[in-house]
C-alpha cells in the first residue's frame, strides 16, 4: 500500500524517546536497518513499490547484474503477494522514526524529536494525513 501526503507517527508504545539508528550483529541486515540505510541516505527517493524492491533484493543479496537482467521477473514476484504498510515497519514501531510520504508517494524518515516530525505532527499542515503506526502490543 502506498500513501501520498501522509504522516506515520510513531507507535503509541514505541519503547525510545528519540530515533534511534537500527543495528544488528547478525551478518545479513535485517529489513528494517536496509529501509533505515535507503531512507536516510536518499530521502524521497523511493516510493514504497521501489523501496519493497530495493530492500528485496539487498536482503535476498541478488547481484546486480541479476537485478538488471532480471528485473521485470523479480518485480512480478515480488508484488504476487502482499506486503505489509510501513505502518508496520520496525522503524516507527520500535527506533522512533516518523515517516512522511509527499504528493508523489516518495518517502523519508525523521526522528521523533526532530523539528521537521513536530511540524508534521502538529496537524497545521490540513492537506497531510496523520496515521499512527502499529502497536507493537495489544492495547
Amino acid at each position: 500500500m502506498s500513501y501520498i501526503n501522509t504522516f506515520i507517527r510513531v507507535a503509541a508504545d514505541c519503547p525510545v524517546e528519540t530515533g534511534i539508528v537500527p543495528v544488528t550483529s547478525k551478518p545479513q541486515l535485517p529489513a528494517h536497518i536496509i529501509q533505515y540505510e535507503l531512507l536516510a541516505e536518499e530521502p524521497y527517493r523511493y516510493t514504497h513499490e521501489e523501496l519493497l524492491y530495493e530492500v528485496h533484493v539487498r536482503h535476498k543479496q541478488i547481484p546486480e547484474d541479476e537485478r538488471i537482467s532480471r528485473q521485470t521477473e523479480i518485480w512480478a514476484e515480488l508484488f504476487s503477494r502482499k506486503h505489509p504498510c510501513l505502518r508496520a515497519s520496525m522503524l516507527p514501531k520500535r527506533y522512533g522514526w516518523g515517516v512522511h510520504y509527499d504528493a508523489e508517494g516518495r518517502i523519508a524518515i525523521y526522528a521523533m524529536e526532530s523539528p521537521e516530525y513536530d511540524r508534521y505532527t502538529s496537524g497545521e499542515d490540513s492537506g497531510l494525513t496523520l496515521l499512527n503506526a502499529m502497536r507493537s502490543k495489544r492495547g
